[in-house]
């Protein structure tokens, strides 16, 4: 199977919440103040001729042995054979057809009958876990963040590039989601770690929040790598190679506990208009989430929370989940939690989600309500973003 005929949705105004972009393995060469230039993000190989992630001048501990290499093979995972002119990187030469470039990602748009996608990094997800350099951090952060305007910028608003923002310096932080606004992104993610190792929810972040609601822009808690102090680590180290299937499937834990903390620390009522976007864990949870926090917020522990109405409301006011494709049991959740609330994700290119999001798209649409169907395919993200 070629580019050419992959599958297309048969529905108008479908758009991706959370599709994924390889970055230029020099991007942070090119667009890094000087300053910190000669300690960038870089993709290098090793004696053996392996591929690993160089991160502040040190070899990644947890990018290696060729795990680049395999960062955007979703569509050879599907069968789908695209040959571009080899350049000897294993991350670029394998790389999913539109994950590379805004011309290719465009005519990706236009064969699967998307309308638009926002836009996630990769490297973006890897990087941050092995920077303790926090100011270091908020650099690479702020260079991606630049790269990712320009490479959305002549798209006709088809690609929305989405900000990264390394919280652990909250001035700095702050700074930075007031520049990127000004650049054009259309809202922010933070990953479920954080360096101060102060919850997501926590007053020092409040600044953040504050200019988010300001500014309009939504805030995503959107999976990534965690430091090995953050990772599960209850029955010890669980964060190697042979237990891959383990952290996959439990990351959700990280970012229900930072959405969490949200409600324990009253972001809601202080910051009433502040937009909260939960990403990449599936959907079908939200329904049990939300009744064991109205639960626990009705019991004396509920005292504890310094919010005027139960988490449920708040969560029906400013909050947004995101779907899987094939995550078929979110069609028996949207109808109790809203059918506002739900907007489906792609994570094109990445290997560990299915390659064929359009078939399982179509399945998970035809399960739904009628009413569901329009809000759940793109009406929902693009009122979530203000951009109906």
């Amino acid at each position: 199977m070629t580019p050419a005929e992959l599958p297309r949705i048969p529905y108008p105004g479908v758009v991706d919440a959370d599709g994924h972009i390889l970055e230029p393995p020099d991007l942070w060469e090119r667009y890094l103040e000087p300053k910190y230039r000669d300690r960038a993000v870089r993709i290098r190989k090793d004696a053996r001729g392996l591929e690993y992630l160089e991160v502040n001048g040190q070899p990644s501990k947890m990018v290696r042995n060729d795990a680049p290499a395999t960062l955007g093979v979703m569509d050879q995972l599907g069968g789908i054979e695209y040959k571009r002119e080899p350049t000897g990187l294993g991350y670029v030469d394998n790389a999913s057809f539109g994950s590379l470039d805004a011309k290719e990602r465009l005519k990706r748009l236009d064969i699967e009958n998307l309308e638009r996608v926002f836009l996630y990094p990769t490297l973006g997800l890897l990087w941050e876990t092995e920077c303790e350099d926090l100011e270091l951090s908020v650099a690479y952060a702020r260079a991606y963040n630049r790269w990712i305007v320009d490479f959305c910028s002549e798209s006709n608003g088809r690609l929305l590039p989405i900000a990264h923002l390394p919280l652990a310096l909250p001035e700095l932080a702050e700074q930075e989601l007031r520049r990127a606004a000004r650049d054009g992104v259309k809202g922010f993610f933070v990953p479920p770690f954080i360096w101060s190792r102060k919850v997501h929810g926590h007053p020092d972040h409040h600044r953040v929040f504050a200019a988010a609601e300001e500014l309009g822009l939504p805030f995503g808690l959107h999976p990534a790598f965690e430091p090995h102090w953050a990772a599960p680590t209850r029955f010890g180290r669980m964060t190697g190679r042979d237990t891959a299937f383990f952290q996959n499937v439990v990351l959700g834990d990280a970012i229900r506990a930072g959405f969490t903390s949200l409600f324990q620390y009253g972001v809601f009522d202080l910051f009433p208009e502040l937009r909260v976007v939960i990403l990449e864990i599936g959907a079908g949870w939200i329904g049990y989430w939300l009744e064991r926090m109205d639960a626990v917020y009705e019991s004396p522990l509920g005292k504890s929370v310094p919010l005027k109405h139960h988490p449920s409301e708040y969560f029906r006011r400013q909050c947004w989940v995101s779907g899987d494709p094939d995550e078929r049991a979110v069609s028996g959740v949207v109808p109790f939690v809203g059918e506002d609330h739900f907007f489906w994700a792609s994570d094109f290119p990445h290997a560990d989600h299915p390659p064929k999001y359009i078939p399982n798209l179509i399945e998970l649409v035809n399960l739904l309500p009628e009413s569901a169907r329009p809000k759940l395919l793109g009406t929902n993200v693009l009122a979530c973003y203000n951009l109906s």
